[in-house]
């Protein structure tokens, strides 16, 4: 089984690896991990004053920041996971990502906000189920 797992680096990603750690038995023998995190591009005004030099710097140390300690708990439980950074929308990364490799599964953390917080704030979770035909299990 192919599983992606979309990490931001907030509460929701660490509850979503508790649960992998704890319902590892449903995901079958050695299951093929990865996992994406896509940092938000920077305004093209802005990027142009810092240089791709910098600007690659900077998408880099965003993207390990929140690969750090995904990676370590990785080691802990002797699994084994690509890491993809990516810039742009998360949730069109996830989507696109989800079915250009053709995934499995797609796990990705919510906070768990009602409907009305989601047609205020939007929701990266609402939108990769909009656009994503991979199954997807949100972790609560």
């Amino acid at each position: 089984m192919k599983i992606l797992i979309a990490a931001d680096g907030s509460p929701h990603t660490k509850r979503m690896l508790a649960y992998i750690a704890a319902h590892d038995e449903w995901l079958g023998q050695l299951p093929a991990y990865a996992v994406i995190h896509s940092v938000l591009p920077v305004p093209p005004h802005a990027a142009v004053t810092v240089g791709k030099d910098m600007l690659k710097s900077y998408y880099e140390s965003e993207a390990e920041k929140v690969f750090t300690p995904i990676r370590k708990f990785f080691k802990q439980q002797s699994l084994v996971a690509r890491f993809l950074p990516k810039v742009g929308d998360p949730a069109v990364e996830i989507a696109r990502l989800a079915e250009t490799s053709k995934f499995d599964l797609v796990m990705i953390g919510s906070h768990g906000r009602g409907t009305l917080a989601n047609l205020v704030l939007g929701s990266v979770v609402t939108k990769v189920l909009a656009s994503c035909s991979t199954p997807v299990l949100i972790v609560r």
